[in-house]
């Protein structure tokens, strides 16, 4: 036989009615929430589910801004792009008007002028900055300038005019993430843009001998090329023509010396690792603390310049009225100028489209996403409200009925 106690069932019946309003409390916190996980003990797998749901929401929406600004930074890029092929384009009708032997000393003169100015132009062009203040040209020192214009004297004109103009940023390519593991190009370096020529530097050293004594490194163009002791010469330009650098290495047949010729128009970066000397060695590199492209030796001698280059001897020709090297190389020098542009043009292009493309996708991607973390997330307030009235209900004949069969006590008589 078991022994009930006077209090056993308003305990119970205490517990079950607890337990009753627990649950109700808890439809009504889901209802306020408007969510039916309030806990992962709710459903483990779905909240589970959930989470990676959010987070690829999150992902995927930081990168729809990071498209949406490499677009407004491409689309600048483009239009400053632009401006310098317009200006290229009326330098290279100076440069034809120039060389048809038609037009006097005083004429000539007077195209350089002009063409001087539009040199002012295009430096200011390649100085360009963002909205931000940021510059567009100069790899990742994007707080300073890309280019430096050096002021100097030139016949003929009365007042100091740029004579060089030199690349002081860096090759750096910032890159932003549009999915995952894939990035692009958010900027373009200006020796890259503003280079008119394949560049060739020749060494004054005799490397016929060179054999390396000990482990390092060399960078060119940013690639890091691995070298190992007792590579010989012929060694060494075979690992930098079988790297992704866009550079090929030869021996000169007359000196002996090692050239580097760029495959693609751009001024060519070179650096030694911390521990090594091998293009100091090689004669290319005057020493290791320098920051390229300053740190070439005096003794090497360079070919193939930017485009400022191209319009500067144009100018200088036209100032000298020596109408053959304005129609010959002074003409070559604008087209290859024009050329190089327009190839950093189809290449924004390109990835313009893919923004675009990479866009769209993500713009059908986000909806997808948050219509999948809805269906695991969201409550179904209908059943909810159902759920709750039903509860309600039951939770008020629970206590009609408590009412009713709980049994009186001693102290009920005492009256």
């Amino acid at each position: 036989m078991k022994r009930i106690s006077t209090n056993m069932p308003n305990t119970d019946m205490q517990f079950y009615m607890r337990e009753r309003e627990y649950r109700m409390n808890s439809v009504q916190n889901k209802m306020a929430g408007q969510t039916r996980i309030l806990n992962l003990r709710d459903d483990p797998t779905a909240a589970s589910h959930a989470v990676r749901y959010q987070s690829g929401i999150h992902r995927l929406e930081q990168f729809s801004k990071n498209v949406e600004y490499a677009q407004g930074n491409l689309k600048i890029t483009e239009d400053k792009v632009r401006e310098a092929v317009e200006i290229l384009q009326r330098i290279r009708e100076i440069s034809v008007q120039g060389g048809n032997g038609t037009y006097g000393k005083d004429d000539l003169k007077a195209m350089g002028m002009e063409v001087n100015q539009l040199l002012n132009q295009l430096v200011e062009i390649a100085n360009a900055r963002t909205g931000d203040g940021t510059t567009l040209f100069s790899g990742d020192k994007t707080g300073s300038l890309p280019f430096r214009a050096v002021i100097g004297n030139v016949g003929g004109m009365g007042e100091g005019v740029i004579t060089q103009v030199e690349y002081i940023g860096t090759i750096t390519e910032n890159r932003a993430e549009v999915s995952d593991g894939a990035y692009i190009r958010m900027n373009y370096p200006g020796n890259k843009v503003f280079w008119a020529e394949n560049q060739q530097l020749y060494s004054a050293v005799d490397a016929t001998e060179y054999v390396l004594k000990q482990d390092t490194k060399i960078f060119i163009d940013g690639v890091g090329i691995d070298l190992k002791a007792g590579d010989s010469i012929h060694a060494i330009m075979a690992k930098i023509n079988d790297s992704e650098a866009p550079v090929k290495a030869r021996l000169d047949p007359i000196r002996g010396s090692l050239v580097l010729e760029s495959t693609t128009p751009h001024q060519i970066w070179l650096q030694d690792a911390p521990d090594g000397k091998v293009l100091q060695e090689l004669g290319l590199l005057r020493d290791g603390s320098t920051p390229p492209p300053s740190n070439l030796d005096p003794t090497v001698r360079t070919f193939g310049g930017s485009v400022f280059d191209m319009v500067i001897k144009l100018r200088d020709d036209l100032f000298k009225g020596n109408t053959i090297e304005v129609g010959g190389r002074g003409l070559r020098g604008i087209d290859n100028a024009l050329n190089s542009l327009l190839a950093t043009l189809g290449d924004i292009g390109a990835q313009g489209k893919r923004l675009e493309y990479t866009y769209a996708r993500l713009q059908t991607e986000i909806p997808d996403m948050k219509e999948l973390y809805s269906q695991t997330k969201d409550l179904d307030m209908t059943a909810a409200i159902v759920d709750l009235k039903l509860m309600e209900n039951t939770h008020k004949a629970a206590l009609s009925t408590a009412a009713r069969i709980l049994q009186p006590t001693l102290l009920d008589f005492l009256r």
